[in-house]
């Protein structure tokens, strides 16, 4: 193999070229080393390359048909050569992140933005999916980093804490005032409302159901939605008490547009942070895990 990439590097440049002197000086080799490479190459390949004149070389047919696949095969190991001098120049590197649609708003896009702005040259993609799908990917080493709620069991994976998060129900005023005025003040809200969850593929759906089974709160009718943002969004307007993480509706909050609905037991706080599989560490995910934790301690996550 190594003496057939030979003769086709030769082969190419005299193609390129159009003439063998020409070839010889850019390969630093002699004139017949060059006309017996071309020649072992035709032989084996059972076809003519190229005709002879006065003037150089041209291309035959044949030739021409194997010299556009030698071009772009030389051309696509000189970009891979130029990406590794990219990479070891400016210490370029790949991270690819996990993360669902929520967490990917509220958590890592702020963050995001202040680690481009500092290694801008490190090329990164975003998966956006649910967590499971996330935990999967880790797991093969498809991506480096998930930011993910802690899950319980997180072999093989480990987890770097970023900040904690707390699930809680949210209504409009007026929604809630109807509810008291048409059951009376003592009215089940879980009973009467409309409750609004994600689906039930959703982690935190199942987070929520969990705690709901263990209250023993049963919701009567209830509405599922895929994302946060349009959980949040439903609540806003009115359809109903919402299931939501409270620290991505705390503007909300403070300016009145929701209000919390009381509960007999808080539900337990859960923690979110960056889970990634240490047989794949690159320096690129070091450079990334560093400044988050140089930003926590900042508080600036």
């Amino acid at each position: 193999m190594e003496q057939n990439l030979s003769q086709y590097k030769i082969f190419y440049e005299v193609a390129k070229t159009g003439n063998i002197s020409k070839a010889a000086k850019e390969l630093f080799i002699s004139q017949p080393a060059i006309s017996k490479s071309i020649s072992k190459l035709e032989g084996n390949l059972g076809v003519s390359l190229f005709t002879r004149n006065s003037r150089g070389v041209q291309l035959t047919d044949e030739g021409k048909l194997l010299f556009n696949h030698t071009k772009a095969a030389f051309e696509a190991l000189a970009q891979g050569e130029q990406e590794l001098k990219r990479i070891k120049d400016f210490h370029i590197g790949h991270l690819r992140i996990g993360v669902s649609n929520t967490l990917c708003k509220y958590i890592l896009l702020p963050y995001l933005k202040g680690f481009i702005e500092k290694y801008p040259h490190i090329k990164i993609t975003i998966e956006s999916q649910s967590t499971a799908h996330t935990v999967n990917m880790l797991e093969q080493q498809r991506i480096d980093l998930g930011l993910i709620a802690e899950p319980s069991n997180r072999r093989p994976l480990l987890f770097t804490p970023v900040m904690e998060i707390q699930d809680t129900f949210v209504a409009t005023k007026p929604y809630l005032n109807n509810l008291y005025l048409r059951e009376g003040k003592d009215a089940d809200l879980f009973q009467t409302g409309n409750i609004l969850l994600l689906d039930k593929n959703n982690m935190t759906r199942k987070y929520i159901d969990e705690y709901l089974n263990e209250s023993q709160l049963i919701p009567n009718q209830f509405l599922e939605v895929t994302t946060m943002d349009l959980l949040i969004e439903f609540a806003k307007i009115g359809m109903g008490i919402g299931c939501v993480i409270k620290d991505f509706v705390q503007k909300e909050l403070d300016q009145g547009d929701l209000v919390l609905v009381p509960l007999e037991k808080e539900i337990n706080k859960r923690t979110v942070g960056f889970a990634y599989n240490p047989a794949g560490m690159s320096t690129s995910m070091e450079k990334f895990l560093d400044a988050m934790k140089t930003n926590m301690k900042h508080n600036l996550i």
